[in-house]
């Protein structure tokens, strides 16, 4: 599944807190053993929404939610199935012409193609975006604005030429990434609303490993990931010796992310002029966390007192251990209860180019 998450991660990107996105990302592949040649996936707001590989040729919803796109549009997923499979003999055949453009025969090889559209709900900005890759690297992408297809590779030089003199194809792709395509993103947003608007506020811990050491602020238990934190002094956001880490996913399906900042030249007496500030999508109210000494976690702790902390644990874990045994009696009890109540009875009883407007603008696109 690496190949998959690396499409996934590629196609993550950060968004602003008003901006939704809907993205669509398929791709070919050749020479890679028990992985599907053709997979493509959707997203809202960087939430799958659904799936479809050569092995199923059915494209399937990945939220609940999706379903209910069903009200408006009964043949959705057939018709999305039917791009499904139209997409991929598509992306199978320019994989092969791409091949043949580098002059490669053998060995792993991916073809991809990324479109979609973003809309901010309070601006009403959009922005649109259809781009081919080949080998991890842009192959050809277009701007619409300009309504023009830009050729990084030379390579794609002879279908840059062919897509850009077809004066109506490039109308309609712009009609579609900015219109057509930020109409349904407005679906599934509502759809979906309940779950990719929720937020999930963080816990916020003020940590350093030493005396010595550069204190971090982290934050944990965030959602959505669209999420900024930075430290400021005396109001001010700053920069000198603050670094900053990646968003990261935690095992329940919330983020966490850290900020470090270097205070080794600040005296501690000027310390108290520093805050952590968290912003997070969809909350308005920012998150401070103001640095105080006494408040940092680290691992120079006072070892007088670990007698009391171990008397703590030995409690905590005699008062669990009560709990469990308790509970497990209650349940072998509950359990036989029941098998005698079932037996009673028993005894008693024997007595996405396809025709949709949603799908890809592109879907017969041929490098040819």
């Amino acid at each position: 599944m690496s190949l998959l998450m690396f499409l996934i991660l590629v196609g993550i990107q950060g968004s602003t807190a008003v901006t939704h996105s809907l993205k669509y990302f398929y791709t070919a592949s050749s020479g890679i053993e028990n992985f599907p040649s053709y997979v493509s996936v959707g997203f809202v707001d960087e939430v799958q929404i659904s799936y479809c590989d050569s092995r199923t040729n059915k494209n399937i919803p990945k939220q609940d939610w999706m379903n209910q796109v069903n009200s408006e549009h009964p043949n959705y997923w057939e018709e999305e199935t039917e791009t499904c499979r139209d997409k991929q003999q598509v992306l199978k055949d320019n994989l092969e012409i791409a091949k043949q453009r580098f002059n490669q025969t053998e060995g792993v090889h991916i073809y991809q193609q990324m479109y979609g559209c973003e809309w901010d709900d309070e601006t009403q900005q959009i922005n649109g975006y259809d781009q081919f890759g080949y080998d991890g690297e842009d192959l050809i992408t277009l701007d619409w604005k300009k309504q023009e297809w830009i050729a990084p590779k030379p390579q794609a030089n002879i279908t840059k030429e062919k897509w850009n003199h077809d004066r109506y194809d490039l109308e309609y792709e712009k009609f579609y990434l900015t219109q057509t395509c930020v109409e349904w993103l407005k679906k599934y947003v509502n759809y979906g609303r309940n779950s990719l608007m929720k937020t999930d506020r963080p816990s916020m811990f003020l940590l350093q490993k030493s005396s010595s050491s550069p204190v971090s602020c982290f934050a944990s238990g965030f959602y959505p990931n669209r999420a900024e934190m930075f430290w400021r002094k005396d109001g001010e956001e700053i920069h000198d010796g603050v670094e900053k880490g990646e968003i990261k996913p935690n095992n329940d399906g919330t983020f966490q992310m850290s900020v470090n900042i270097d205070l080794s030249s600040v005296p501690t007496g000027d310390w108290n002029k520093y805050e952590c500030v968290f912003q997070l999508s969809g909350v308005k109210e920012d998150i401070i966390n103001r640095l105080e000494e006494t408040r940092i976690l680290t691992n120079e702790s006072n070892t007088k007192d670990l007698p009391i902390a171990f008397v703590v644990l030995a409690l905590l874990v005699l008062i669990v251990l009560i709990g469990l045994i308790g509970g497990c009696g209650f349940i072998l009890y509950k359990k036989y209860k029941d098998a005698q109540d079932t037996k009673s009875s028993t005894s008693s009883l024997s007595s996405g180019k396809s025709n949709s407007s949603k799908d890809s603008p592109s879907s017969d696109e041929s490098l040819v």
